[in-house]
């Protein structure tokens, strides 16, 4: 499948299947975050696998995971970060949202489905999972089987504003 192929077919799924997510395709999922790109390669982030009930029991105190099977919490490290000169901007959070999107396009190729959660209650995951001060969660990566139907690859031509208005050349 191509790139465009996948991130056509891409949907945020919310019902999933009970059925486990293999290990073989969990260490795929890892390795697209492992080779993501971070600025200046710092690498300021670090995932949190949780799959076993009692860690999704946790997980679901703070967020709806949609009982997936699987779900990764992506942390940014305030120690790490590249920070831009110019203004101190930090890219915590730039670079653990480019690793959940590597992870969230690796497990549609597997035929996974998933879903980004940023409405989570940041203050009940750093406590049910014990966070250090400099771990901040940024996102939830739920991700499993399931049964619903696969979404239109074609439905950004109605669902997106339109190229045109999207881009610009130049100038504004």
């Amino acid at each position: 499948m191509s790139f465009l192929d996948i991130a056509k077919s891409r949907c945020s799924v919310r019902t999933y299947t009970t059925q486990p997510v293999e290990e073989e395709k969990l260490q795929k999922i890892l390795t697209a975050a492992h080779v993501a790109p971070t600025a200046a390669n710092f690498q300021p982030v670090h995932i949190i696998v949780v799959r076993k009930k009692e860690g999704l029991e946790r997980i679901a105190k703070a967020a709806n995971i949609y009982h997936a099977p699987l779900a990764l919490i992506i942390c940014a490290d305030k120690t790490k970060a590249w920070s831009r000169p110019f203004d101190g901007m930090k890219t915590t959070e730039i670079d653990a949202s480019i690793l959940t999107d590597h992870m969230m396009l690796e497990a549609t190729e597997l035929g996974l489905g998933s879903v980004w959660i940023g409405c989570f209650k940041p203050d009940v995951l750093k406590e049910e999972f014990q966070l250090p001060k400099q771990l901040e969660p940024v996102s939830i990566l739920a991700i499993g089987y399931t049964n619903a139907p696969p979404a239109d690859p074609e439905r950004h031509a109605s669902t997106r504003i339109p190229l045109e208005e999207l881009v610009s050349y130049e100038a504004l």
